[in-house]
């Protein structure tokens, strides 16, 4: 006998409910009301019996059992999403589809992408770039570059990078830098991506009397860096992205802290496309990479 499944509905807004953490959201995945998700949700609830979220004020988290549930009702729309698209004729050589945040895209992926290509002629590579937050299987992509602490429910990781905070400057200005004081007579320059690295770093490194959130803010990091790099003021760098320019002498390190987060950079992959070859020998580049630079550090 064939089990009696849940409507279709109702699981598709359980499952962007799910990722996203955020029915307002979820709806505007959904292209619905949010009233009409926590309607779907509800009557999804009440069908299996089990509480699937806790719901606050501004804010839903999975239970335990939603949890379990989530991963695997995700895992299910990944699959369906591939025998959609093995269904459809998707050319098992065309391009190989990666989002990436931009600086990291610029400055971490692009100097590999020839030794890549070189690697894999037959392997094209379509690259896009995105600060806001992607669906991989929603968004047609095969993988992307995410920060977080290498647990994505239903997706594979490969750690590609440490996100180690200090703050950079140009040679000149770093010469009246003597410690994380004298800060406090610089210009600190923000990058919209990473608001609160300054206060974080500030306070990690025991600086008092700077104010962190002062100075002028850039829409990248790359802009922030060549801020930097012009004599503006100290920028806070991210060790990954700006090794060139401290192996070049572009930029320097005043300080000698460094502020490491627990969250750090990944390459995320649906488990369902786990088994593409072309996924496969990315996953397996990127690996030997980040393996490489990490041993050199």
């Amino acid at each position: 006998m064939i089990p009696r499944l849940p409507p279709l509905n109702a699981l598709r807004a359980f499952d962007a409910a799910a990722r996203r953490l955020n029915f307002a959201r979820a709806a505007a995945d959904l292209a619905v009301t949010p009233g009409a998700v926590s309607r779907q949700i509800q009557a999804l609830e009440a069908s299996l019996g089990v509480r699937l979220f806790t719901r606050g004020n501004r804010a839903v988290e999975l239970t335990a059992r939603g949890q379990v549930y989530a991963r695997q009702v995700q895992e299910a729309f990944d699959r369906l999403g591939l025998a959609t698209e093995q269904l459809r004729g998707r050319d098992p050589h065309g391009p190989l589809a990666i989002c990436a945040y931009p600086t990291f895209a610029m400055r971490w992926l692009m100097p590999r992408w020839r030794r890549f290509h070189d690697m894999h002629p037959a392997i094209d590579l379509q690259l896009t770039t995105s600060l806001a937050p992607v669906d991989i299987a929603r968004d047609g992509f095969d993988a992307a570059v995410r920060i977080g602490d290498g647990n994505w429910p239903g997706h594979g990781a490969v750690w590609l990078a440490a996100v180690e905070v200090f703050p950079v400057c140009s040679p000149a200005l770093a010469a009246r830098l003597r410690d994380a004081a004298d800060l406090r007579h610089h210009v600190l320059i923000h990058s919209d991506p990473r608001p609160d690295d300054w206060p974080r770093w500030l306070q990690a490194a025991g600086a008092t009397g700077v104010n962190g959130a002062r100075g002028p803010r850039f829409e990248t990091m790359s802009l922030a860096f060549q801020a930097a790099i012009e004599g503006v003021g100290v920028a806070m760098g991210v060790g990954c992205l700006v090794a060139e320019d401290l192996a070049l002498g572009r930029l320097v390190r005043p300080l000698s802290f460094t502020h490491r987060s627990k969250r750090e950079f990944h390459l995320v992959y649906p488990q369902a496309r786990a088994s593409d070859p072309r996924l496969a020998a990315f996953r397996a580049f990127l690996a030997a990479e980040a393996a490489a630079e990490a041993a050199a550090t």
